[in-house]
């Protein structure tokens, strides 16, 4: 890892800590790059399974059981 000299706005970075759960600036800062990459991921994963064709709803219902 490197080290870089940043400011951060204490305020934001209080109510992310509140939303993340985290304790230490180091914590929150890195969770939020985190959540940033995992919510591009999703973003991605959504489009994925938008395309037409690509996911069979119907096939994972029945699967399951189904409404049957």
């Amino acid at each position: 890892m490197s080290k870089t000299s940043v400011e951060i706005d204490r305020d934001i970075a209080r109510q992310a800590a509140e939303i993340l759960g985290t304790v230490t600036l180091r914590d929150t800062i890195h969770a939020s790059l985190l959540e940033i990459v995992n919510a591009k991921r999703r973003l991605e994963l959504i489009a994925l399974l938008s395309e037409p064709g690509r996911f069979d709803f119907d096939t994972v219902d029945d699967a399951w059981g189904g409404d049957s």
